[in-house]
């Protein structure tokens, strides 16, 4: 039997029963449709939050309180709010840096008519704007002037506007409360979009004395007011690291640590990226190995099917043995037919799972989209994967078949 007959032979025989031959592919159609599907959801919310990330530029530097001793991992605890306006101006003065943005974040319920949203509420600077690469859709930000007068005024997130007035136009000018204090609306910004992080367009702010005084608190520390964070902008991406050492040193100064026992943190943009690569590659793996666990379970179904194919062509396996057909192809034919079903079902989950991801992008969660990536690698992956499982629990059932001896083979009934 040469490998044409060999195909042919074992496609009249996966056809010969259709229902079955169907019901066996299901295993490994759901297997590999959620392999498909919950990968590509993972890379799709990796390369969204990469993506909204990478939109606040790549010259960005992060000071927070806290440390990150143990494995990497942020631990504020005895040292949170050691952030202050003196480290901030502190920090303005060290060469290489072009602007800082000190913040105050909590939160507030702000509310307009009967339209109300609670959500993050930042006290800002001037150079927030700049610093943190965003633009208006509407209006002017905060000014010198404002921080300096502690006005009653608000810069809103475009979700904001869009939940309180149903729009970015036509905000601007309106009053509203937040946490039942009136404010005027003086800008809105232009929307950047959302992540698994949150979206940056769910916040609203204020100027940073406002928060200070009337909105968040005024808590000090060392007899200075306690910030959330400082944002430091790089004059020059190519610098990183040199500034970020020089910043760490300024700190270190003024809070009379040493390296090891910091109560702050400095970190720039590839940090942050390279920690959520990190998860989101942890995750992904995962949710693959999960979704792996029904090709296993398809194959079985495969393996159990091949069984009883065996069993109820003992006879035809005598005959074709009779007539002259070599052991070698009866396993060749068995191998074949089980690899037809894997592979049949590994295309048409391949298309189920890329269906499902089409799906799932059109899903908003809240005020977060991920748009699913489908990338060749895993649909080689799962479709490969498929195969191997088929041709594996497929072996049994072939070999007991061609080790079938022709005169019992041909009693059979």
């Amino acid at each position: 039997m040469n490998l044409t007959q060999g195909i042919l032979s074992a496609l009249e025989g996966v056809t010969a029963n259709k229902l079955r031959s169907s019901l066996t592919m299901l295993g490994i159609v759901i297997g590999v449709a959620a392999v498909i599907s919950l990968v590509s959801i993972g890379r799709g919310a990796q390369a969204s939050v990469t993506a909204q990330i990478e939109q606040n530029g790549t010259n960005l530097i992060y000071v927070r309180p806290g440390s990150t001793q143990q494995g990497g991992v942020a631990s504020a605890s005895g040292s949170a709010g050691t952030l202050t306006q003196d480290d901030a101006d502190a920090l303005l003065s060290v060469a290489g840096v072009a602007a800082v943005a000190p913040e105050l974040e909590g939160r507030g319920q702000v509310s307009y008519l009967g339209s109300n949203v609670n959500t993050r509420a930042i006290g800002v600077t001037p150079d927030y704007l700049t610093v943190r690469n965003m633009s208006l859709a509407d209006g002017e930000f905060i000014s010198e002037a404002n921080v300096n007068a502690r006005s009653s005024i608000v810069v809103l997130g475009s979700g904001v506007a869009d939940d309180l007035f149903g729009g970015t136009a036509g905000a601007v000018g309106q009053k509203v409360r937040i946490n039942s204090q009136p404010y005027t609306v003086v800008g809105v910004l232009a929307s950047k979009g959302s992540t698994g992080l949150g979206s940056v367009d769910d916040q609203v702010l204020v100027p940073l004395s406002t928060a200070q005084a009337r909105l968040i608190g005024g808590n000090r520390y060392r007899g200075a007011s306690v910030l959330s964070s400082i944002n430091v902008q790089a004059a020059n991406s190519d610098e990183m690291d040199s500034v970020i050492e020089q910043l760490t040193l300024v700190l270190r100064e003024r809070h009379d640590t040493i390296e090891g026992s910091d109560d702050f943190t400095v970190s720039n943009q590839q940090d942050l990226l390279a920690t959520i690569t990190e998860v989101t590659n942890t995750l992904t793996l995962f949710l693959g190995g999960i979704a792996a666990i029904s090709l296993l379970v398809g194959g079985i179904g495969i393996m159990n099917i091949m069984l009883v194919s065996v069993t109820e062509r003992t006879r035809e396996i005598g005959i074709r043995k009779a007539i002259g057909a070599r052991k070698r192809d009866i396993l060749f034919q068995f191998l074949v037919e089980s690899a037809v079903l894997s592979l049949v079902g590994g295309a048409i989950g391949n298309l189920v799972g890329w269906l499902i991801s089409l799906a799932m992008g059109q899903v908003q969660f809240g005020s977060t989209s991920i748009k699913p990536t489908v990338d060749i690698d895993a649909v080689v992956l799962a479709v490969g994967f498929s195969l191997v499982v088929g041709l594996f629990f497929g072996i049994y059932p072939a070999m007991r078949a061609a080790n079938l001896a022709p005169v019992e083979a041909l009693r059979y009934e």
